[in-house]
């Protein structure tokens, strides 16, 4: 059955049935998350919201083939998890951007080209083009420690999306950011977005965060994590800095505030 915001005629690229997963601890097992089915189309924008420890980033995870979950299934594209991290289907952006030190900005976002063998002869105008986008053309031969934490977090992005993958997965990436940065970059995001139209699954704690960027939020419960409700995000697009002082933004604030406590 299709999840609330997608119609029959929606292309499924993720799929959740049933999916749990336990971790074994010195004290017994612990369930990380519990029984949790979802879909999501292809170029739609989700966010997971929850409490911190509720099993969101345990579940991002499971999607993107770096945890196997302990039951249930995962399907992308119809495929097996494992044969789409495979294919180099899967952009990951964590909350640290992990950037190599000794690497400039642009070496940076190169480095998954190598590692996918991209054609050489393309990798430099690739990246060139997606630091452009992101307003760090000038930057391109700066070191990470030249970059403000902003930058840096650019740059994890794009080097996310350098060999283009079909869906980015992204684990609070935002979180460690002051308020101005953190809504820069989420326009810059939404802005990457609407160009690509990759499907995005945005793990998150920040309420107006996910009510800005997402299509979708699915509200998890405390530990152990389950889809407690799906909220449709119904505002208009493209979303502009100023919406997020409109009546409409503000109800859906309250909306998954009400979720989060229920």
């Amino acid at each position: 059955m299709l999840e609330p915001g997608l119609s029959p005629a929606d292309s499924i690229c993720i799929s959740l049935q049933g999916v749990g997963v336990t971790y074994g601890t010195q004290r017994g097992p612990v369930e990380a998350i519990a029984d949790i089915s979802l879909d999501i189309g292809e170029g739609e924008f989700v966010a997971l919201l929850g409490p911190t420890g509720c099993g969101k980033s345990t579940l991002l995870r499971v999607i993107g083939d770096l945890r196997a979950p302990t039951v249930g299934r995962v399907g992308v594209r119809a495929q097996p998890a494992y044969v789409a991290r495979h294919q180099n289907q899967f952009g990951f952006v964590f909350q640290e951007p992990a950037l190599l030190p000794w690497r400039s900005a642009l070496k940076n976002v190169q480095l998954p080209l190598e590692v996918v063998d991209y054609p050489p002869e393309k990798r430099a105008e690739r990246c060139l083009e997606l630091l452009g986008r992101v307003g760090l053309l000038s930057f391109k031969d700066n070191l990470p420690h030249e970059l403000s934490g902003g930058m840096k977090q650019r740059v994890a992005i794009v080097r996310a999306l350098a060999w283009d993958p079909p869906i980015l997965l992204m684990d609070e990436p935002f979180s460690a950011l002051d308020e101005l940065t953190r809504n820069q970059l989420q326009d810059d995001l939404l802005e990457l977005w609407a160009q690509d139209k990759k499907t995005i699954v945005f793990v998150t704690h920040n309420i107006s965060e996910a009510v800005y960027l997402a299509d979708r939020i699915a509200v998890m419960s405390a530990r152990p994590g389950r889809i407690s409700c799906i909220l449709q995000v119904d505002l208009p697009r493209p979303r502009a800095p100023e919406m997020r002082q409109d009546r409409d933004f503000l109800n859906h604030v309250v909306q998954a505030q009400e979720a989060l406590r229920s």
